[in-house]
């Protein structure tokens, strides 16, 4: 069988990167983000990423820690840096080549980001880690996700969580919800579900870009999600 997507973003929270842990980064799941994503990329597709950085530092009220907004974000997106250069590190040792771009100029570190250059790189078969959310406070990394995904011309964006697709209620806290496995847009705005923040949704709605959300952390589920098994919630239309 062939894939069933030649060119995807994946967008990664910097919370799962934990594991088991109260904050920072645990190896085993870098580990294994790193051998699901070389699966994929064994087939031919085309992989460009998207990390959060909640695991090491999270906007917080203003009110509580007397850091204005727009300096928290720009923390945070300084932590989805730190988040890419771990990751890209775990692709590295299993034999990928990797490209890490900053939306912040650090050019010690990362390539500033060049979105025809991110295109060549995946086009080479280079898995390419876009750090520094937008590069802009006052947005999110899934809003960096939704662009980055638009610009490089991705044919979906696939978010990783800690829960295997979109449910009528939080399965953690109602054992009664049930799981979408396909919904629209619409559906998801008039039910107020929680998929991504409004500005990030909007932009894949406005440029037919479908989002599957399905659980990262179980091992080969990417590689079904490539396949066209039914893992996880398509949405679209």
């Amino acid at each position: 069988m062939l894939p069933k997507y030649k060119r995807i973003l994946l967008k990664l929270s910097g919370e799962a990167l934990m594991g088991d842990a109260n904050y920072g980064i645990d190896p085993k799941v870098i580990t294994q983000y790193a051998y699901d994503i070389k699966a994929v990329t064994d087939l031919g597709v085309q992989v460009a990423i998207v990390i959060g950085g909640g695991n090491i530092y999270r906007g917080m009220n203003e009110a509580e820690t007397g850091i204005e907004r727009a300096q928290g974000d720009y923390m945070g997106m300084l932590a989805t840096v730190i988040n890419g250069m771990a990751l890209q590190s775990g692709l590295e040792k299993v034999g990928l080549y990797t490209r890490l771009q900053s939306a912040i100029k650090m050019e010690q570190i990362a390539e500033p980001y060049i979105r025809r250059r991110a295109i060549r790189h995946v086009e080479k078969g280079r898995v390419v880690i876009f750090g520094g959310g937008t590069g802009n406070p006052y947005f999110t990394t899934d809003t960096a996700a939704s662009l980055r995904a638009i610009e490089i011309q991705a044919d979906v964006i696939l978010k990783g969580t800690r829960v295997d697709g979109i449910y009528t209620a939080d399965p953690e806290k109602d054992k009664s919800a049930t799981r979408f496995e396909t919904i629209t847009f619409s559906e998801v705005y008039q039910k107020s579900l929680n998929v991504m923040d409004m500005t990030a949704f909007t932009l894949c709605q406005e440029n037919k870009l479908p989002i599957i959300v399905f659980d990262m952390n179980r091992q080969g589920n990417l590689l079904n999600v490539i396949m066209g098994k039914n893992v996880g919630t398509l949405v679209q239309g």
